[in-house]
């Protein structure tokens, strides 16, 4: 297809690509503005070897992953529970939180989402500060040099707005909208295919060339004509 009738395609039928983006996003601010609003707090913990060894780091790394589980049972959503006197069961709270390790910076990131935002950074401060502890225990057993240093590398401030991502869900809703149009105006074109609109189209399809066309409203001029005989052919004859 030439640009040209692509052109066309727009002039005609492109406000509909318009008209469905809009509604679209318009859709998407009224999901937005009834959607509960859910807050996400995080807080980093450092997990270190207590020296600079490759198979004590190496070992550090591996560690990360059980200290993941250990973070997501039962046994420490409780403990979490009463020691900040949370309204919740161990269920509800597995259910807000996430423990993701990176080795690579030898970190564990504690995050919560809560409707709540003091809720959110009591749960990781709370769940933070236990896991501390119960490592700094574990380590007065072990020998000074094959300890594993755990801390709290800044306390939790602020829990932002997670959800809903406003500006997110509007430019979704602008480019679904834009999509579903162009697909109505692909439907639409497809119907009309075998419509021909212009003298190209004549030329291409009958493989002749087109040597005149009349003008649009050219039967228009002999209506004042044909008004007039009628008016006199309604005169009474004298």
């Amino acid at each position: 297809m030439e640009i040209q009738a692509y052109v066309r395609i727009l002039r005609r039928r492109g406000w509909i690509i318009l008209l469905t983006a809009i509604v679209a996003a318009v859709a998407a601010f009224g999901f937005s503005r009834f959607q509960q609003p859910i807050y996400r707090a995080r807080i980093l913990v450092s997990v270190l070897p207590a020296r600079a060894d490759w198979g004590l780091s190496n070992s550090t790394k591996d560690l990360l992953r059980n200290f993941q589980t250990q973070l997501l049972t039962h046994r420490m959503a409780q403990r979490v529970i009463d020691q900040a006197q949370l309204d919740m069961n161990s269920y509800e709270l597995l259910a807000e939180v996430e423990a993701n390790p990176e080795p690579d910076r030898f970190l564990i990131e504690i995050v919560a989402k809560d409707a709540d935002p003091r809720t959110a950074i009591t749960i990781v401060q709370t769940m933070a500060q236990i896991f501390v502890d119960e490592r700094e225990a574990w380590n007065q057993e072990q020998d000074k040099r094959d300890r594993i240093d755990v801390s709290i590398v800044d306390n939790a401030r602020d829990a932002p707005l997670w959800r809903p991502n406003l500006r997110m869900n509007l430019l979704v809703g602008l480019l679904l909208g834009a999509l579903a149009g162009a697909f109505i105006v692909f439907l639409l074109e497809w119907m009309e295919a075998d419509i021909l609109r212009t003298p190209e189209d004549v030329e291409r399809v009958l493989g002749l060339s087109v040597l005149g066309a009349i003008p649009p409203g050219a039967g228009d001029a002999t209506r004042p004509a044909r008004r007039l005989a009628r008016a006199r052919r309604a005169l009474p004859q004298t």
